[in-house]
C-alpha cells in the first residue's frame, strides 16, 4: 500500500442462516464429517429419547445432512451399542440409553477411532506401536499432552449437556465458556 492509497469502506458480510463457513476441519486438531454429522444425529436422537424411534428422514431434514450419510454413520453408532433400530411402518432409530449415561467421548470413538493429535499418542495400544521412534522421540510428551486435553473434555460431558430439556432455555455451564451455540 502507497502513502496516498486509502482504504475503501467494505460492507461487512452477511451470513444466511444455512451458510455455513469455509473452515472445517482444516486444523491440527480436528474431527471429521463423521464426528460433526455424528454428534448432531445423536443429539437429535437424544431430543427424541422417551418417544419412540425417530426416523432417518426427519433427521436428515432437520439438521439439513444426508440420509445416505447418516445411514452410515448410525451403523457405527448401532455397532457399538449406542443405538438401537425398530424397523416397520413406525421404525427407525433410538438411544439404547439416557442422554445422561452416553458419554461424547464414546460417540466420538464410535464414529472417528481413537482420539488422538499422532498416531504415536493414542490412548489405542495397536496404533501406539504404529511409529518406529516411540522409544526415542522426545516430542511425544506434547502429543500425549494434547490427546489427553482433548479426551479429558469429550469424556468429561455427556449427551444430555448437549440435549435442551423442552421448555427451558438453554443454560451457560462454565465448561461452555467460548462456546458459540445456536440451540
Amino acid at each position: 500500500m502507497t502513502r496516498n492509497s486509502t482504504l475503501l469502506p467494505t460492507a461487512p458480510a452477511t451470513l444466511t442462516p444455512t451458510h455455513r463457513p469455509a473452515f472445517h476441519g482444516t486444523g491440527a486438531i480436528a474431527f471429521s464429517t463423521k464426528g460433526e454429522y455424528g454428534v448432531r444425529l445423536m443429539v437429535q436422537l437424544g431430543r427424541h429419547y422417551g418417544s419412540g424411534p425417530a426416523s432417518l428422514a426427519e433427521i436428515a431434514a432437520e439438521e439439513d445432512l444426508p440420509r445416505a450419510y447418516l445411514e452410515q454413520l448410525v451403523t457405527s453408532l448401532r455397532a457399538a451399542g449406542l443405538v438401537v433400530s425398530t424397523r416397520g411402518a413406525r421404525g427407525g432409530y433410538e438411544l439404547s440409553r439416557p442422554p445422561l449415561d452416553i458419554g461424547m467421548g464414546e460417540i466420538l470413538r464410535a464414529l472417528e477411532g481413537p482420539i488422538a493429535p499422532m498416531f504415536c499418542a493414542s490412548d489405542d495400544p495397536e496404533h501406539a506401536v504404529t511409529c518406529d521412534r516411540s522409544a526415542r522421540c522426545t516430542v511425544n510428551v506434547l502429543w500425549v499432552r494434547v490427546r489427553d486435553a482433548v479426551t479429558s473434555a469429550v469424556d468429561s460431558m455427556t449427551l444430555a449437556d448437549l440435549v435442551p430439556i423442552p421448555g427451558t432455555p438453554a443454560v451457560a455451564t462454565p465448561a461452555l465458556t467460548g462456546a458459540v451455540t445456536t440451540s
